[in-house]
């Protein structure tokens, strides 16, 4: 497996297209090209795939995301580097990091920060991933102009790096073995016939991650590493060399350190090009022997009791730091409705009364931290 050099090389999502003629799902990304497309949270049956838990880990490597694990703890590339002290972003809230823990058999880097985070990615513990269905986000490129083999559309090249976030579908085709020190990787083609989010990745697209769901839970299955050698050439001269994310890459010569391959010759067989995640999955037990799921100082219900009809909850908090508590009566609905919202904390252990709450034959409640 020949990956491009990841560090500084490294990847944003890319949607399929397809011939015209041979499948209209890819027709959309085709005739728009819209840099906007999918770059706000997924609805319907991806709602809550994983958009949630992704934050903003800028580093000296570039603009990249991190994935919350535990309370105190969120899941990054090792590659994309960053500093004790560094600042992690999520929903607008500033997180600063204390320290980190590297893998020794992957690119995983785990870092610590002072605050709670408010939720958590859930962590993908079967080997089952081969022919999952993912969801995968980064950061990275737009989608620039179409690499054309006659008479198809083969890809299209990286286009500006605008760190915007993304999401896509794919489907983990296969497993790969990095090698000592890489570990195993979620492998997912380009597909011409994939679905009308079929992604690929590009620069600045390492550390986002990959989501395949359990049940009704999306859980994190992979982070982002690496893509297929990407240099490519129409002609086999550095003059029309180019990045790609490539749904064929038969008919193009392919850079290999030193000159260019000849190209493979072109048939009615595509030969996709991949990306690459570390899998989570077979690096669990390094991961649960660095985190823990202690929320902090604040963010714990310290106590609950029913005083007449009422039920008092013992919030503990940080100071100046906002939340809401929700309540429901039932868990299988999903429906939550606020107690209190936008509370200041003041570092205090704070009582919040459900007015009503001691009445009902059953209540289930949940603080939130909002800044």
């Amino acid at each position: 497996m020949k990956l491009s050099e990841v560090k500084g090389r490294v990847f944003v999502v890319f949607f399929a297209l397809a011939l015209p003629a041979a499948s209209s799902r890819a027709v959309l990304f085709k005739d728009t090209g819209d840099p906007s497309f999918n770059t706000n949270a997924p609805t319907g049956s991806l709602t809550n795939s994983g958009w949630q838990y992704e934050g903003s880990w800028n580093t000296s490597a570039g603009n990249f995301l991190g994935t919350p694990i535990a309370p105190t703890f969120f899941l990054a590339a090792h590659h994309v580097e960053g500093t004790t002290g560094s600042v992690f972003v999520l929903n607008g809230f500033s997180y600063h990091t204390v320290a980190f823990f590297d893998c020794p058999d992957s690119d995983l880097r785990i870092w610590q920060v002072a605050e709670t985070f408010p939720f958590y990615a859930p962590l993908y513990t079967a080997t089952d991933e081969v022919g999952k269905h993912c969801v995968v986000f980064g950061r990275g490129t737009q989608r620039g102009d179409a690499v054309v083999v006659e008479p198809r559309t083969n890809g299209w090249k990286w286009g500006a790096v605008d760190s915007v976030e993304r999401w896509g579908e794919n489907d983990v085709s296969s497993i790969a073995n990095g090698g000592a020190g890489l570990g195993q990787f979620l492998r997912c083609k380009f597909d011409r016939n994939g679905g009308s989010n079929e992604c690929h990745l590009s620069r600045f697209d390492s550390s986002g991650a990959l989501f395949i769901q359990s049940g009704s839970t999306w859980k994190l299955a992979g982070i982002h590493y690496a893509v297929d050698e990407q240099l490519f050439s129409l002609d086999g001269t550095t003059n029309t060399q180019f990045e790609a994310a490539l749904l064929d890459q038969n008919g193009l010569y392919q850079w290999n350190g030193s000159g260019w391959n000849p190209p493979p010759s072109v048939t009615s067989t595509d030969n996709a090009s991949a990306f690459y995640s570390t899998r989570i999955s077979t690096n669990l037990s390094w991961i649960n022997s660095h985190i823990n799921f202690e929320p902090g100082n604040d963010l714990r219900m310290a106590g609950i009791q029913i005083v007449g009809s009422d039920v008092q909850l013992h919030l503990s908090t940080g100071s100046n730091r906002v939340y809401r508590v929700e309540h429901t009566s039932d868990l299988s609905t999903g429906v939550w409705t606020t107690v209190t919202n936008n509370l200041i904390g003041d570092g205090s252990i704070m009582t919040i009364v459900d007015p009503g709450g001691g009445n009902q034959p059953q209540q289930f409640y949940r603080a939130a931290l909002l800044q």
